[in-house]
């Protein structure tokens, strides 16, 4: 098969979907059928036109000449910045202002019917000639809607061995040099050789280039595995699974660098499946049980969470929801938080985060509708003399998001705890949960499978809705694999005393309210004696060494490193570039190791030299993603286990 039969097969999936196929010289500005005034028009502004002025009669024809002017000149230099600018304007509405009857209106002139695809001008054209600043190169096929170019596929030869999808890829970074103005506009990139397909945004690299398995969420690679582009081209780019995809499956993210992030179709089919079940169940004598999502670790549950937020606030028959997201760690909850409200675009409201019990009853029960409210799950304990934990809220269109649904804390089943002769009984958080929120939707997600006896799961949130396992996600490469080596350091232990340390860990295990915790700081203490005895640490130490180093002849790569106690971390880190001095380095920029972890000013000495700002973290982060930075090493206790995403 050649490239130009590939190119034409393509079309007729895309005619067959819902688009009109149309050659781009025909329409070009010397064409037999121009629609650009020259080609450095990336937009056809003549469908535009007619579009806007379709979707928003009420607007006088100055607001929405005025929207024309903001879209086809976004002002803004920079590729990644222009394209997140003109993404708020797809989903949200132009902004304008005009007058009527003697006074300043304000509005939003719509690009897009969400709701009615067949209310938009779906074209796919081939050839499509752009001129940049000293370029004019021609795409192979751009998707457009009400003429603005939302979608780029560029195709390589199938018959042609040197030429594959990576190949298209590098053609797709050329045209970003040399036709700029043209990607200002683009929401996805399909790359394909006929056989292997994948689709990514403006900023992903060829990891984050992903393919699309299903057409309808059920079946994986229903047209077999060699034909990858029709399932993306049936499974997303048919108009009203893209416009779906497009408004809620699109992030911006700017923590101090911009990156745009899209949704995979795992996430895509969870997040629907999600919905479905949560309208059903939410109405009055409905279950109330959302379901059980299980993604496997690493597979961007943090991502798939952020879009059902977004897509079950905008659902109508939700009536405005409240979004309640529960964590079981204060470290957890942060870094959730995190994620979400650097989503804002797609969320289009602030987090917020419920700091003690009483902040969170207050947050709950003077909110009418709408919202995003973090908390721990231990904040939903009653206080001391409460027998049971007051009701915050009977609304019906309250969702609960659990993350990591299955731990021991979620049950509802009363356990005896306390010192002998004041022991009284606890029932599980869940119990709190519902007394709390008593007619709330519970949804969980997962990165680890629930077990068959597992019944409070069960309970709480129901049956799965959907799975996204460790062998799919292999396959996807949305994971890497995992080998386990067991090299271990004994421990100098009297047998005597295992019994009680069994029962200490056990403690420790509650999870108790961070206040509460100082009473097991002295066991946890023996307990962490035992296991950073300096001849331990010196010999686990020197294991790290010669493995890290023997591993990095054969490939090169990075190493995290856990330890139990930020005492042990430091004495880790002690230990370590004592065999290695030239590792070391006072300055967070310098230095092949770093510590990881919280602290303040407050802290011991000993510990002191590794606190860092959280924006000096942040840094650390990005120097450790990046392959070309010499810092190698991380030693961490609870920081960046979860949710940390390194390529």
């Amino acid at each position: 098969m050649t490239e130009d039969k590939l190119e034409q097969e393509t079309l007729a999936w895309l005619s067959e979907v819902g688009y009109t196929v149309r050659f781009g010289p025909d329409l070009a500005p010397d064409g037999e059928h121009p629609e650009r005034a020259d080609y450095r028009q990336a937009v056809l502004p003549f469908r535009l036109r007619e579009a806007i002025t379709f979707l928003n009669p009420g607007i006088p024809t100055s607001a929405r000449e005025d929207a024309i002017k903001q879209v086809m000149d976004l002002g803004i230099p920079s590729q990644l910045s222009a394209n997140r600018r003109f993404h708020q304007l797809l989903v949200g509405g132009v902004p304008v202002q005009y007058q009527r009857d003697g006074e300043t209106r304000g509005d939003f002139v719509r690009l897009i019917d969400w709701v009615k695809p067949a209310n938009n001008e779906w074209l796919a054209i081939n050839q499509f000639s752009i001129q940049g600043p000293h370029h004019t190169r021609r795409p192979d096929i751009i998707l457009f809607v009400n003429g603005l170019p939302l979608v780029l596929l560029e195709l390589k030869n199938p018959a042609d061995e040197n030429a594959d999808i990576w190949k298209a890829l590098d053609q797709i970074r050329t045209y970003q040099e040399q036709i700029p103005d043209l990607f200002q506009y683009n929401e996805i990139l399909v790359i394909s050789d006929g056989s292997e397909a994948r689709m990514g945004g403006l900023s992903s690299n060829a990891e984050r280039f992903m393919q699309w398995r299903t057409i309808d969420g059920t079946m994986l690679d229903p047209l077999d595995q060699f034909n990858e582009l029709e399932t993306l081209v049936r499974g997303l780019l048919a108009p009203a699974t893209l416009l779906d995809y497009l408004r809620f499956f699109v992030l911006f993210e700017d923590d101090g660098t911009l990156v745009k992030k899209i949704a995979g179709y795992h996430q895509y089919h969870a997040v629907r499946a999600a919905i479905t079940q949560v309208v059903t169940v939410s109405q009055p004598g409905g279950t109330h049980k959302g379901g059980v999502v299980w993604h496997t670790q690493g597979s961007g549950k943090s991502i798939t969470m952020t879009c059902f937020a977004a897509r079950v606030m905008q659902e109508a028959a939700m009536e405005n929801p409240t979004l309640v997201v529960i964590t079981d760690r204060n470290d957890l909850d942060g870094q959730l938080f995190g994620v979400f409200s650097l989503a804002q675009d797609l969320l289009r409201e602030q987090p917020i985060q419920a700091e003690t019990r009483q902040d969170l009853r207050a947050k709950l029960s003077n909110r009418p509708s709408g919202g995003i409210t973090f908390a721990t799950i231990q904040k939903f304990m009653p206080e001391e003399g409460e027998g049971l934990f007051p009701v915050l809220s009977n609304r019906h269109n309250i969702v609960v998001i659990a993350d990591e649904a299955h731990r021991t804390q979620y049950g509802f089943e009363a356990t005896l705890k306390g010192k002998p002769g004041k022991e009284k009984y606890q029932v599980g958080y869940a119990q709190h949960l519902r007394d709390a929120l008593p007619n709330a939707t519970f949804v969980a997600f997962t990165g680890t499978p629930v077990s068959c006896e597992d019944r409070d799961t069960r309970a709480v949130f129901g049956d799965y809705i959907h799975i996204y396992d460790m062998q799919q996600a292999r396959e996807d490469g949305a994971t890497v694999a995992i080998y386990f080596e067991s090299r271990l350091a004994k421990l100098s232990l009297n047998v005597e005393e295992l019994p009680q340390l069994d029962a200490e860990v056990d403690e420790l295990a509650e999870d108790e309210e961070e206040s509460q915790q100082a009473r097991l700081k002295s066991r946890w203490a023996a307990l962490e004696k035992v296991v950073g005895a300096e001849p331990r640490i010196q010999s686990v130490a020197q294991d790290l060494v010669a493995h890290f180093e023997e591993r990095n002849q054969a490939q090169t790569g990075k190493a995290m490193i856990v330890a139990m106690s930020r005492e042990i971390c430091v004495h880790l880190y002690n230990a370590i570039i004592e065999l290695r001095p030239e590792w070391h380095g006072p300055d967070p920029e310098k230095g092949a190791i770093k510590i990881v972890m919280t602290g303040s000013a407050s802290d011991k000495a000993l510990l002191r030299p590794h606190i860092y700002s959280g924006q000096v973290k942040k840094r650390l982060e990005k120097r450790f993603k990046d392959p070309a930075d010499p810092l190698q090493m991380v030693i961490v206790r609870d920081m960046w286990l979860t949710g940390f995403d390194a390529p």
